[in-house]
């Protein structure tokens, strides 16, 4: 369920980093995070492709709240969701990686299949 993670950041900081991390992924159909950012997002992608696959004015307004550039938002319901027309979910998946060098988090590469 997306959202019961708090990933260390207050209400404000924690959407605004999921809300960017949904519109890169979109945008270039692959990221590289941490895992627990990477798990978090998956669930807000799959609803955003599925918003795609409804294709109303409605579903378009709803995306145009939470992903941040209008291009990327063409680009989903244009490009995107027509490719996963016949699937019923499960349009990313999150591969890990190995751990930063820094400060040894793992990370992960969130894609879409």
């Amino acid at each position: 369920m997306p959202g019961t993670r708090k990933l260390g950041r207050p209400t404000d900081q924690r959407r605004a980093m999921l809300r960017s991390l949904v519109t890169n992924v979109l945008e270039h159909g692959k990221i590289e995070t941490t895992e627990m950012r990477a798990k978090e997002a998956r669930c807000l992608v799959d609803k955003m492709i599925t918003y795609g696959k409804t294709n109303t004015l409605h579903s378009r307004r709803q995306a145009l709240t939470f992903i941040t550039k209008e291009d990327v938002v063409k680009k989903l319901f244009d490009e995107i969701a027509p490719k996963y027309n016949e699937r019923q979910g499960g349009y990313t998946r999150v591969i890990k990686m190995a751990s930063r060098r820094g400060d040894g988090a793992p990370m992960a590469m969130l894609e879409l299949v």
